[in-house]
């Protein structure tokens, strides 16, 4: 992997940064009364997506905990998608946005699954 030097040089980082910005977005024209529930809840997962992709970059050496930040970075993915669920359950949001939102973050998914199987080719030996 020596053409990534950086967890910035990550696309699924980078995908998930973009999105965390969109939901933001979204988020904006929520109720205001869902200011400390839904809003709260959907722009904290969605920001910790990258958060933890950050941080199992930083774990590298050690294979497990890289793995492990990795599936923490899955589980927020997965939890985002569950927020944007209810937002449309809610009717906050269409069901074109939604199902563009959980798209994108399926791509996310599928690409932390691909580094999780791959974890020696990221990590220090």
């Amino acid at each position: 992997m020596e053409y990534v030097k950086s967890f910035r040089d990550l696309e699924v980082y980078k995908l998930s940064r973009q999105l965390s910005g969109e939901i933001f977005e979204v988020t904006k024209k929520f109720p205001k009364e869902e200011m400390y529930s839904l809003t709260d809840q959907i722009r904290r997962s969605s920001r910790s997506v990258g958060a933890q992709i950050a941080e199992a970059w930083a774990k590298r050496k050690y294979e497990k905990h890289f793995i492990s930040k990795l599936t923490d970075a899955d589980g927020e993915q997965l939890e985002t998608q569950h927020w944007i669920e209810t937002a449309l359950d809610c009717s906050y949001i269409s069901k074109e946005i939604s199902n563009d939102f959980l798209s994108k973050y399926s791509s996310v998914g599928k690409m932390l699954s691909s580094m999780m199987s791959k974890a020696e080719s990221f990590c220090n030996r």
